[in-house]
């Protein structure tokens, strides 16, 4: 296939589904005017039904009433003056007096002459009228004698019966001349009045167009005022999903879309008060939090160069140090480590909060920055790594070695050595695994790894870390544009999962406050721990 043909298909399914679209997007639209679209035709086609057979009944009724009155008169004042046995030149000319009445209609006469032989008269001659275009039902019941009695005085009746031939309609009509005479038949041909009534059907056909078309603009019409509010406040509350807590719809009217609007304003005035009334609980609270770490910050200083004098004399080799204050001494030195790593923490997470945190894009080799990760805490020996040099990603190469160090970090101290640590190329993304040998993590904390100040185990709420390891890493994958998993490995023990992208170009990051690295590990001594993470 074409390229232009490709293109032409991929038209026309645009616009087919440009089409569909929009059908569905005015479904309750369509579902209006074809209600009243069949509410009218119902109602149309009913009444014209209705109207047709009551004026074809009474078209043919007059029709026929007429024709069969003046037939019998001209039975009664023509035919009655035959002799009891005519010839058949007085039949005819009868026959031909009697159609030229104001009915004009055909006739035919039968009767007996002194030979007994049957003789016809007929109005159109010898080709025209005939006993054979009468049906046989006719005359049988023509001249078939009736009982007399008193409600019924004569034997013979005037009998009539409606025939199509050729798609002609026709009325045929007998009788037979009371006290002896001639048998009459006549024939009428009501084409005329077939086609008043196919005119009269045509016309009944047309006003049922009209009235649906005009119920089908009538629905649009009912519909576009019904539906303009629906619409409205549709897209009001897109609107309002979207965070424009200030929309507002015009009220107008005292309907019950009018109420509806005015529920609708109510609501979101409410919403946008209790938004703004927790942005605010919240911009203080990061306000405090911040506020309190960088007040920390300067006795914290201080009491860091005491702990780190004090260290010195628990490692010299002088005993000048009391044997009865060594525990304390040694337990304010990891305490004031672990308050000075949770004061950064804080600041970190602040800024995160904030949304302050900002990128400092470089080409970073990934198997090289695993490697000084490891190297730098002095997990060599405890740590395997399978990466291929040379595969680089444009990356924060300080938040990227805080995400390796809390999870590297995380998998020594709660999973178990040795950590096995993977990676590898998918699409345009760069793929970290950390792979400890440990239990793994219970199916009802894995879901909240990643979670502030979560420790899987109350016992142990003293535990050198915080609860915000992971929670920074995420924070820090989620900056990148990419995404860490916790999951357990069919072997054993748990598997963490990086995935960043390659190509990273969000605006780059300020620098840190305070000449600071927030949220780094890299500067602690050797073999320490980096974090205290919710494993």
């Amino acid at each position: 296939m074409t390229q232009a043909h490709q293109g032409g298909a991929r038209g026309w399914t645009g616009a087919r589904k440009g089409v569909l679209s929009r059908l569905r997007f005015t479904s309750l639209r369509l579902r209006l005017v074809v209600v009243f679209g069949l509410v009218a035709l119902t109602a149309a086609v009913s009444a014209s039904a209705i109207a047709y057979w009551l004026n074809r009944e009474a078209v043919l009724t007059r029709t026929q009433d007429a024709v069969l009155r003046d037939f019998e008169q001209e039975m009664q004042n023509r035919a009655a003056a035959l002799p009891e046995r005519p010839t058949q030149d007085e039949l005819q000319h009868t026959a031909g007096q009697m159609a030229g009445s104001d009915q004009r209609f055909s006739v035919l006469l039968v009767g007996h002459d002194t030979a007994g032989r049957t003789v016809y008269g007929s109005s159109g001659g010898l080709s025209g009228f005939s006993l054979r275009d009468v049906p046989v039902s006719l005359r049988t019941a023509v001249n078939k004698a009736q009982k007399v009695d008193g409600g019924d005085k004569q034997p013979y009746h005037l009998y009539w019966q409606r025939i199509v031939d050729h798609d002609t309609p026709y009325l045929v009509a007998g009788t037979r001349v009371i006290g002896g005479g001639p048998t009459g038949y006549m024939l009428k041909s009501l084409e005329p009045e077939a086609k008043d009534l196919n005119s009269l059907a045509w016309s009944l056909g047309i006003a049922t167009g009209l009235a649906l078309i005009g119920s089908a603009l009538l629905a649009q019409a009912a519909a576009t005022t019904v539906l303009k509010p629906v619409q409205r406040l549709g897209a009001a509350a897109r609107r309002l999903g979207e965070g424009k807590l200030d929309t507002r719809l015009r009220v107008s009217g005292t309907d019950e879309l009018a109420d509806l609007s005015r529920t609708f304003n109510n609501a979101a005035e409410a919403l946008e008060k209790r938004v703004a009334d927790m942005a605010a609980r919240d911009e203080s609270s990061r306000r405090f939090v911040a506020d309190m770490s960088h007040e920390l910050r300067t006795p914290l200083t201080a009491i860091t160069a005491v702990t780190e004098v004090l260290e010195e004399e628990l490692e010299a080799e002088t005993g000048s140090m009391d044997p009865m204050i060594e525990p304390a001494v040694r337990l304010v030195v990891s305490e004031t480590r672990r308050l000075n790593d949770l004061v950064e923490n804080l600041m970190e997470v602040t800024r995160f909060d904030a949304g302050t945190a900002r990128l400092v894009l470089d080409d970073v080799d990934i198997a090289d920055q695993i490697t000084a990760c490891i190297d730098a805490r002095a997990w060599l020996d405890a740590v395997e790594l399978d990466a291929e040099r040379g595969l680089h990603a444009r990356l924060d190469p300080r938040r990227l070695d805080v995400i390796l160090a809390n999870l590297i970090g995380n998998a020594l101290k709660h999973g178990g050595s040795p950590v096995r640590v993977s990676v590898r190329e998918a699409d345009d993304s760069i793929v970290i695994e950390v792979q400890d040998h440990g239990p793994g993590i219970p199916e009802d904390v894995l879901p909240h790894v990643f979670d502030r100040f979560y420790k899987a185990s109350a016992s142990r709420p003293r535990s050198e870390g915080s609860g915000l390891g992971l929670s920074i890493a995420l924070e820090n994958a989620h900056i990148h544009g990419g995404e860490i998993t916790a999951a357990n490995s069919p072997d054993s023990g748990a598997v963490f999962t990086l995935r960043l992208p390659r190509g990273t170009s969000p605006a780059e990051e300020q620098p840190a406050e305070d000449g600071l690295t927030p949220g780094s590990d890299t500067d602690r001594p050797q073999g320490e721990d980096p974090k205290g993470d919710a494993c």
